[in-house]
């Protein structure tokens, strides 16, 4: 118990002192979390309202599809992102293994089926009369989207908390992309498992409490604008 309060309080120096290694990880971890949760909502939420919407014959194959990827174990993701970057893949001339263009790449497929998948149930949980009053008063298929989005937005904004906890929190898939490279890869959640290892517990643990901190943070946010759109 002793042990425990006194790594507690050394993480919490190490938080108060300002390291400068340590808020480089939070500065690139807020980084590629952010960018990845915003293309996720870019291509997600149009996708998953579409879907919500349609009546197409394929509606079930591709509801299938993002359900099946919103169960994607991380570390696969990491794996087929891996191959395809490497020297030997597809993608390999653009250099990004290694690199955050590589996280973030892994970090939007983790996220991407989250938010289509949950904007596509809040959509469809939607009264199909709000669509035939949208249609009656002329309005354009976009239009008609927006306004069950808007009806739907309580549903859309949890799409947003659900997929930000999904990647802030992910550590394998980042990994193997992202090599945890001091001062270039290296996040949160990665160099909280190599200080652990390494015997560190002291900066694991003030790694940890400003994950923490700032999942509530972010949380917080998000739900106060859940709140805002309700009302």
């Amino acid at each position: 118990m002793d042990d425990l309060a006194r790594g507690f309080v050394q993480a919490l120096q190490l938080i108060f002192a300002a390291d400068t290694a340590l808020f480089e990880i939070v500065s690139l971890s807020l980084q590629v979390t952010g960018v990845a949760l915003a293309m996720a909502m870019l291509f997600g939420i149009p996708l998953g309202a579409a879907l919500g919407l349609s009546k197409i014959r394929a509606r079930g194959l591709f509801t299938t599809l993002l359900y099946t990827g919103m169960g994607l174990p991380p570390v696969v993701v990491g794996l087929f992102v891996y191959l395809m970057l490497s020297r030997s893949g597809p993608f390999g001339n653009l250099g990004w293994l290694f690199t955050p263009s590589a996280m973030i790449t892994a970090q939007v497929m983790i996220a991407f089926p989250v938010v289509a998948g949950l904007t596509m149930a809040a959509v469809q949980g939607v009264d199909s009369q709000l669509r035939v009053q949208a249609r009656s008063l002329g309005a354009t298929r976009l239009q008609e989207m927006w306004t069950v989005l808007k009806e739907a937005r309580i549903g859309v904004v949890a799409a947003m908390v659900a997929a930000f906890g999904a990647i802030i929190s992910e550590v394998g898939a980042v990994m193997l992309v992202g090599g945890n490279i001091e001062g270039k890869t290296r996040v949160l959640t990665t160099a909280i498992v190599l200080n652990t290892r390494t015997g560190d517990f002291a900066l694991a643990l003030a790694l940890g409490i400003i994950l923490l901190g700032m999942t509530f943070l972010i949380n917080g946010a998000l739900l106060r604008l859940q709140r805002a759109t309700d009302g």
